[in-house]
């Protein structure tokens, strides 16, 4: 006859359970008993001193921004190009200190000169000095950019959280408002409006290029709202008594900022296009204040003979563009909860 098994103790009764040691596992079969009122370091047969605290083995509680930070700094292209993103705004914003001449100074004695030691890109037709209006003119588009980015992000993420949250007829309303903008062409509509309205003047034309860009990120919010307003912490903080604003503000919109910020990367970098292309075809920002598609078109008739006019201002946009795309592509595989590795 077998003999019966031992009965099984209870943590509570002052038995102790298995624990991990420095990487072991201690067994409770192969050490002394713990009896009631002993103390830990005795019962596991160790000095007291092995007990102590040792920096570093203490558990830490991370947020998921936290981590989405740690894989943002590991992608290596992302962070590459942020560098490169900074340093070429830096350059911008501190234009007037960086500069060698005035963007409208003009030299008479070096009219049309290609790259050389004291213009290191060129001169124009008047004879000003073309990096000086190159790295004005990045202020220019960066601000009219960041201002188109930020206008357009925060009406979209209005209307598309207002949309998804109560849906029924506000959603219908809201929803054919935003179908009504995006079946308007694009290119008619600014092309039209910018000779109407902005008169060359770089904050209209991004609040013009802000109200007709609002219309993909309000899609993308209401669809993350319609999904997110049915989880259980919505439902617990209706049952608290929070009012509808607060639980959108404060609970659905915090969990749906990673597909914002991807957004709004995206819409930057299609802003900065466009304002080149409406200034290349005379409709955006006006002369005397330089930016970087009238730069382009200043220099398009003499594209054979004078090829800085146009090889420099192109190149500073390619950066800063490809640099924000990049910068968009490591911010969606950071924030994305689902992703474990790193592509680049």
């Amino acid at each position: 006859m077998t003999e019966p098994a031992p009965p099984r103790h209870r943590p509570d009764e002052g038995h102790l359970t298995d624990v991990d040691l420095e990487g072991g596992i201690y067994r409770p079969e192969a050490q002394p008993r713990a009896e009631p009122g002993m103390p830990t370091e005795f019962a596991l047969g160790l000095p007291a001193n092995e007990l102590d605290y040792e920096p570093g083995l203490e558990l830490k509680a991370r947020c998921q921004w936290a981590y989405a930070r740690g894989r943002f700094l590991r992608h290596r292209l992302a962070m590459g190009s942020l560098v490169l993103l900074v340093a070429i705004l830096l350059l911008g914003i501190f234009a007037n200190a960086i500069a060698p001449f005035k963007y409208d100074q003009i030299d008479f004695n070096s009219i049309l000169k290609g790259p050389s030691g004291k213009h290191y890109f060129g001169t124009d037709f008047l004879g000003r000095d073309y990096f000086s209006r190159v790295l004005f003119a990045i202020r220019t588009s960066a601000r009219v950019a960041f201002l188109v980015a930020f206008l357009s992000t925060t009406i979209g993420t209005v209307i598309g959280a207002l949309a998804g949250y109560f849906g029924g007829w506000l959603d219908n309303l809201l929803m054919r408002f935003t179908d009504l903008i995006l079946t308007l062409p694009l290119i008619a509509v600014l092309l039209i409006a910018s000779a109407k309205f902005g008169n060359g003047n770089q904050y209209r034309v991004a609040l013009i290029l802000a109200l007709l860009f609002w219309t993909g990120i309000a899609r993308v919010v209401r669809g993350i709202f319609l999904s997110l307003r049915e989880k259980e912490y919505v439902e617990a903080a209706k049952a608290a008594g929070a009012g509808d604003f607060r639980i959108i503000f404060r609970h659905i919109l915090p969990n749906s900022l990673g597909p914002i910020i991807v957004n709004m990367t995206l819409v930057t970098a299609a802003a900065i296009l466009i304002e080149a292309a409406l200034s290349f075809l005379g409709f955006g920002i006006k002369p005397p204040t330089p930016a970087l598609g009238l730069l382009i078109s200043d220099g398009a008739t003499e594209m054979q003979t004078a090829w800085w006019l146009v090889v420099f201002p192109g190149l500073t946009i390619m950066a800063i563009v490809l640099c924000i795309n990049f910068i968009g592509d490591g911010l969606r595989d950071a924030l994305d909860p689902t992703q474990r590795r790193v592509r680049a």
